[in-house]
C-alpha cells in the first residue's frame, strides 16, 4: 500500500508539472431562468430497470423537479447495471432510462458521466449519438463543460484514474478503447481541466465525477482522486465536487479549502450498512436511496437531499461575496 501511495504521488507530481494552458474540452450552453437562477436535480447509480426502488426515486424526482421547475438533470454515473450496455441497440437503455424517468419535469436535458460499471460494457455505446436519437434527453461524454451563465460545470470521467481497474480487474472486463494508455489519459484530462478552470469567469465552479473524493461509506475516499484531481480543484477555486459511486447521500466539508464534497449515489440499490469516518468534516450522511437538488443564483447556492419518499432530509446553503465590476 505504501508503494502504491508513493507511485501515485510521484505520478501526481509529474503530471501537475506538465499542465499546459489551452483547454480542449467540448463545451455546451444552458440558459438560466429569466430571474437569473438555476435549478437542477442530481442522481447517480440508478440503472436497474426500475428495480431496487429506482422507479420510486424517479417518481419523487419528478415531483420535486416540478416544484423547483428544474432546468436539467445531472447523472453522476453507473448509469446501467451491472455491466453497462452491450451496444446501442441494448434495450436496457430504454428499460432503465426512457421508461423510468417519465415525469413531465424530467423531460429536460440529462448530462451524464460514466461510472465504473458502465466501463464493464460497451462504453462507446453510451457515448454514441445513436442513443440521443432514441432519447434526445441523453448526453453522455467522457469530459466536457456545461456553461449555465452563473456556473460552469466540469464533467470528468474518473474511472480511468483508478489504478486497480487496470491492474486488478478481477473477473471484470473494462472497455479502455480510446482511453489507453492510462498515463496519457490522465495527463491530458488534468491539463485540459486545469486550463478550462483557469479560463472560467463564472461565479460558481462545480466539478462532477463518478468516484468519491471524500466518503464515509462503502467505497470511502478514492486515493487517486485525492492525489491527482484534488490539487487541480483546490488551485482553481472549485466550489463543489459532486459524485456518485457510494450508494448513499453525503455532504462532507473540506477542512483545508472551501470545497464541499457532495455524494448523490442513491438512485437505486443502497443500504450498504458501512460507516468509516475520515479526516474532513461530515455534515450529513444518509445510508439509503434518494437524490439531490441544487438551486443557484449568482450569489447563493442551496442544496437539499431527499429520500426515496421525496422527504427532505437535509438542507445546506452558502453565499458567495461578489466583487463589483470596475
Amino acid at each position: 500500500m505504501a508503494g502504491f501511495a508513493r507511485e501515485t504521488m510521484a505520478l501526481a507530481i509529474l503530471l501537475l508539472a506538465i499542465l499546459a494552458c489551452s483547454a480542449e474540452l467540448q463545451r455546451f450552453e444552458s440558459p438560466v431562468k429569466p430571474d437569473g437562477s438555476l435549478s437542477i436535480l442530481v442522481v447517480g447509480d440508478w440503472g436497474r430497470k426500475g428495480q431496487f426502488n429506482q422507479s420510486q426515486v424517479a417518481t419523487q424526482m419528478g415531483r420535486i423537479g416540478e416544484e423547483l421547475d428544474i432546468d436539467f438533470v445531472v447523472s453522476t454515473g453507473d448509469n446501467f447495471y451491472e455491466d453497462g450496455l452491450t451496444g446501442v441497440d441494448d434495450k436496457a437503455f430504454e428499460e432503465s432510462f426512457t421508461n423510468i424517468y417519465t415525469s413531465k419535469s424530467l423531460q429536460k436535458q440529462w448530462y451524464s458521466v460514466l461510472g465504473n460499471h458502465d466501463y464493464r460494457g460497451d462504453v462507446l455505446a453510451q457515448l454514441s449519438p445513436v442513443l440521443r436519437n432514441i432519447d434526445s434527453r441523453w448526453l453522455c461524454l467522457r469530459n466536457f463543460i456545461l456553461n449555465a451563465e452563473i456556473v460552469d460545470f466540469f464533467f470528468v470521467d474518473t474511472t480511468p484514474l483508478v489504478e486497480s481497474y487496470w491492474s486488478n480487474p478481477e473477473h471484470h472486463h473494462y472497455d479502455w478503447r480510446q482511453v489507453a494508455p492510462r498515463e496519457n489519459y490522465i495527463s491530458d484530462i488534468l491539463k485540459d481541466l486545469d486550463a478550462a478552470l483557469k479560463e472560467s469567469t463564472a461565479p460558481w465552479k462545480i466539478v462532477v465525477g463518478h468516484h468519491t473524493m471524500r466518503s464515509v461509506s462503502d467505497h470511502g475516499d478514492t486515493p487517486e482522486l485525492l492525489a491527482l484531481l484534488l490539487p487541480v480543484l483546490k488551485d482553481n477555486g472549485v466550489d463543489l465536487y459532486v459524485n456518485g459511486h457510494d450508494h448513499c447521500l453525503e455532504h462532507i466539508s473540506s477542512k483545508d479549502s472551501p470545497i464541499q464534497y457532495l455524494t448523490s449515489g442513491g438512485g437505486s440499490k443502497a443500504w450498504r450498512g458501512v460507516f468509516i469516518p475520515n479526516s474532513d468534516k461530515l455534515q450529513f450522511f444518509h445510508d439509503g436511496q434518494g437524490f439531490m437538488s441544487l438551486q443557484l443564483t449568482e450569489a447563493a447556492a442551496n442544496i437539499v437531499f431527499y429520500d426515496v419518499f421525496g422527504q427532505e432530509l437535509y438542507q445546506w446553503s452558502v453565499t458567495k461575496y461578489l466583487h463589483a465590476a470596475e
